[in-house]
């Protein structure tokens, strides 16, 4: 068995990497198996995404651990190894696609085959139309294709020589908007088909739920919590993480009596009722995602209604999204709803009314504080 190959996860990351002035990036996650997933690097600019993935792709070195992908140590900062990117075995799609506008798109595709014979370079290429739905266009140059097919011969690129890993650093912000929105289901089965592993860089909340198997959520140069998507973004463990992942409303309640699996906690001047997480001390954070507060005119008990929230409020401000609108409550505490166009014209919602707003107690996610 070769020195360098030892079992345990497909990739896993224990590394470091230490800037001048003091400023530390550390890719500390693991992806547990080989085959298609795809791990979300997710937070605010400057939190450390774009260097972990270098790190990964041997473009920046490990000051400090180490990186192992399928058995093989990539870079181990105490045993002094460091391979270089045309060895580890990866595919790396940077932010900025860095197609050579003087080649064809087949030239482009071909560029990382030079140590295959003609026949397997042209049948690569022309599997990788195929693939990326390029057929016909193998001729054409960049500068003749739109943004979308561009992002594809890039992603093409990485793919050519069949890589382990793939890594994608922001794929789709290159593209506008209505290609964003209509490329995310297409890259996601693309990456389904290829079945192999994928690490995306991303700070676009939808973008990662749509595309993403697990999430790995940095701020300020750290892993704050990683695990299955959902899980993560239902239950995020800090309250800066819950910040991060776009929690509207994150405050500190006071937790006045748990009794059988529910928990009631003053919040404010106001009372909240949310099902009790486990080990709650004196106070909490309380965590409400905007589309879970409904609005409506008048505070009484609905007919038939189990909603355990029903909150006065006044609203403080109205703030259009496209077909959304923000709505910025003060009920007792800083609360945020976020509700159709249509639903605000039809209650003649304007600022400074006095509405309820109403949550159920399990959408209240709490993180317990002492």
């Amino acid at each position: 068995m070769d020195a360098h190959l030892i079992p345990g996860p497909y990739l896993q990351a224990v590394a470091e990497r230490c800037f001048p002035g003091g400023t530390t990036i550390e890719a500390h996650f693991e992806i547990p198996r080989p085959g298609f997933s795809v791990t979300v690097l997710f937070g605010p600019s400057g939190s450390g995404k774009t260097t972990t993935l270098r790190l990964l792709a041997g473009l920046e070195r490990v000051d400090r651990g180490s990186i192992r992908v399928g058995g093989a140590v990539w870079s181990n900062a105490e045993r002094h190894i460091h391979l270089p990117p045309q060895a580890r075995d990866l595919g790396f799609l940077p932010q900025a696609y860095h197609l050579f506008p003087h080649l064809s798109v087949a030239a482009n595709l071909s560029y990382g085959l030079t140590s295959q014979g003609p026949q397997a370079r042209q049948a690569r290429v022309d599997e990788l139309l195929a693939l990326l739905d390029l057929t016909g266009l193998g001729e054409r140059h960049p500068g003749q294709l739109s943004g979308g097919q561009q992002q594809r011969v890039a992603l093409g690129r990485a793919l050519a020589r069949k890589p382990r890993l793939l890594l994608l650093d922001e794929p789709l912000s290159a593209l506008d908007r209505p290609s964003q929105l209509r490329l995310r289901k297409e890259l996601r089965d693309l990456l389904r088909s290829l079945d192999i592993p994928t690490i995306l860089v991303t700070h676009d909340r939808a973008e990662a739920l749509q595309l993403g198997d697990r999430l790995v959520v940095m701020d300020q140069g750290r892993v704050c919590q990683s695990g299955d998507i959902q899980q993560v973004f239902d239950r995020p463990t800090d309250p800066a993480v819950a910040t991060i992942l776009g929690v509207e409303t994150v405050v500190l309640g006071r937790v006045e009596a748990v009794t059988e699996g529910m928990a009631t906690l003053a919040v404010g001047t106001a009372r909240i009722f949310a099902a009790d997480p486990g080990s709650l001390g004196q106070h909490a954070f309380v965590c409400i995602r905007g589309e879970d507060v409904a609005v409506e005119r008048g505070c009484g008990p609905g007919p038939g209604s189990t909603v355990r929230n029903r909150l006065p409020a006044r609203i403080t401000a109205l703030h259009p999204e496209g077909s959304l609108v923000r709505i910025a409550l003060d009920a007792g505490f800083p609360l945020e709803s976020l509700v159709t166009r249509q639903a605000c014209a039809d209650l003649h919602l304007t600022e400074g009314d006095r509405v309820c707003a109403i949550l159920k107690a399990a959408a209240v996610h709490l993180i317990p504080h002492d």
